[in-house]
């Protein structure tokens, strides 16, 4: 009489689910969508809600009618897809483009692989690489916050702070030149900058990662090892040199070092298992951020670095394997 039956992993005896995580981390986003239509108007509600929409809908008919599957769209990870993709783009980008991005968000870099949990890299980030690489131009023409919020046309482009800062350096300018052009870091703070729709407030996505930390969605290895590596790195660099390095505090506020940091490079299918290696994997990404950030020909480098570690994660998941239960450790 077989009295065991045995399934396969997880082995989860409580009440989380994957629809739980997923729309938790919905709810998160929440304060960081809000300052993002405050800022950015009715341009920032139509490319969220367009956004949304494409990645659920692209899901849905890949499943349905490609895979033959049963589409899994209320698991909300399409959503978190589509809002992650809107929070990486300007909010006057074409909506044309929107979508092209989202097909490959879905399409490619998520369904291709076998759908949630099977995909190598952030799907978001995927499709804003793709989109940065095809649409250069409207990719990096940033909205500056707008003064009628229900106007399309209002929107004025401006360079991000970052975009400010390595032009001015390679001008010739030093730092103490070009502060004067940044904006405060009370600014950059609270959001009231140009950029992507999730770059501007870095208290909303702070609000955002504390509620993660506190249902337990995340842990704090990646934010924290990103964070403080891409601060003593950059600090180094600007011991070294103040007028041709900024201070750590400007890197850690500008561009999308907190979007990633807090909700991108902690994406549970691509970010490694273990603790230690959640460690190695954000200081990977901070040290690769200021690297491109510093010495690349992007401005910005928090996409790449979180992708190119996203190649790693299966090499530091075989190294930093946890011990198996009752496995004996040999020496020597």
């Amino acid at each position: 009489m077989n009295l065991l039956t045995v399934s396969g992993s997880p082995h989860v005896f409580n009440d989380t689910s994957v629809s739980k995580i997923m729309w938790g981390v919905v709810i998160a986003m929440i304060p960081a969508t809000l300052v993002s239509f405050w800022y950015f108007g009715l341009g920032g509600i139509i490319i969220t809600l367009s956004a949304v929409i494409f990645c659920v809908l692209i899901e849905y008919l890949v499943q349905r009618y490609l895979l033959k599957e049963a589409p899994s769209v209320k698991d909300g990870s399409a959503v978190i897809t589509g809002i992650l993709l809107a929070f990486n783009v300007p909010s006057n980008l074409p909506v044309w483009e929107l979508l092209i991005g989202c097909i490959v968000a879905i399409a490619i870099a998520k369904m291709s692989f076998g759908g949630l949990g099977k995909n190598p890299f952030n799907p978001a980030l995927i499709g804003r690489v793709f989109m940065l690489i095809s649409f250069p131009v409207d990719m990096t023409s940033w909205p500056l916050p707008v003064t009628n919020r229900m106007v399309l046309t209002d929107a004025v482009t401006g360079p991000t702070t970052l975009g400010i800062l390595k032009e001015g350096l390679a001008n010739g300018e030093t730092v103490s030149q070009i502060s004067s052009q940044l904006p405060a870091y009370q600014q950059m703070f609270m959001g009231d900058i140009g950029g992507s729709l999730g770059e501007v407030s870095a208290l909303a996505l702070i609000i955002g990662g504390l509620f993660m930390l506190y249902k337990k969605i995340i842990t704090w290895h990646i934010p924290v090892s990103f964070m403080l590596s891409v601060f003593m790195f950059s600090g180094i660099l600007y011991l070294t040199d103040p007028e041709h390095y900024i201070d750590p505090v400007f890197h850690l506020l500008a561009g999308g070092l907190m979007l990633g940091a807090i909700f991108m490079a902690t994406d549970m299918v691509t970010s490694p298992m273990t603790y230690k290696g959640m460690i190695i994997f954000g200081t990977g990404c901070g040290i690769l951020t200021v690297l491109i950030r510093v010495f690349g020909a992007y401005p910005e480098g928090v996409s790449f670095a979180i992708l190119i570690m996203n190649a790693c994660v299966p090499l530091i998941n075989r190294g930093f394997k946890p011990k198996r239960f009752g496995e004996v450790v040999k020496n020597g």
